[in-house]
């Protein structure tokens, strides 16, 4: 039996890196999915753009103000939208406990290091490989979890390695890891999609 298409929603920040990959494997052919929605916070997110150019529907929904309004705001867009399975793609907000009560255990983040050591309040982007830099360590990963109401700690679904040369900076950490993350996201979502990953 052929799966229907899953429906994602995406939450982003700034670029949604993730976000367009999974966008440009579902235009492809390569992924049995439907991008619902793209949700950012920021209206000047370049993910925005790059929706819409793609001919996806997009939601700013501000939440430094009131964060309260701006969870129930959040949660009714993505239930409105159909959408299934959250993908968080470089979203630097904390969610909400009705948008998380909606969608328990169907969020997804992405994490650029080991967790839960390299995680936590604070820890994204940069400051991750600065802190993997810092420890000396010869293996850092990608980690894609499940987002709970703390940070970086829901139960992970999938972590690759990457291997690390000593010496190396957080910069030639950075550029190893986004040269994997590119298609970790993509490769999960295929599988829950296909029923060969299950959600823990």
């Amino acid at each position: 039996m052929i799966n229907p298409p899953i429906k994602l929603g995406f939450l982003a920040s700034n670029n949604g890196a993730s976000m367009r990959a999974i966008v440009l494997a579902i235009e492809a052919g390569a992924l049995a999915a439907e991008a619902r929605v793209v949700v950012s916070n920021k209206p000047e997110a370049p993910a925005l753009a790059f929706a819409r150019a793609h001919g996806v529907p997009t939601e700013v929904i501000a939440t430094a103000k009131d964060p309260v309004a701006a969870d129930a705001r959040l949660a009714a867009t993505l239930q409105g939208a159909g959408v299934q399975l959250v993908v968080l793609s470089g979203y630097l907000r904390k969610l909400g406990p009705r948008t998380l009560t909606a969608y328990a255990g169907r969020v997804l983040n992405i994490h650029p290091g080991p967790l839960p050591r390299f995680g936590g309040q604070g820890m994204y982007g940069r400051r991750v490989h600065e802190a993997v830099a810092a420890a000396g360590v010869l293996m850092t990963a990608v980690t894609v979890h499940v987002v709970d109401e703390e940070y970086d700690h829901g139960p992970t679904v999938l972590a690759l390695d990457v291997p690390l040369a000593p010496g190396d900076d957080a910069a030639a950490i950075e550029a190893k890891v986004t040269a994997a993350e590119a298609g970790v996201f993509v490769d999960v979502v295929r599988r829950i999609a296909e029923g060969t990953l299950a959600l823990p």
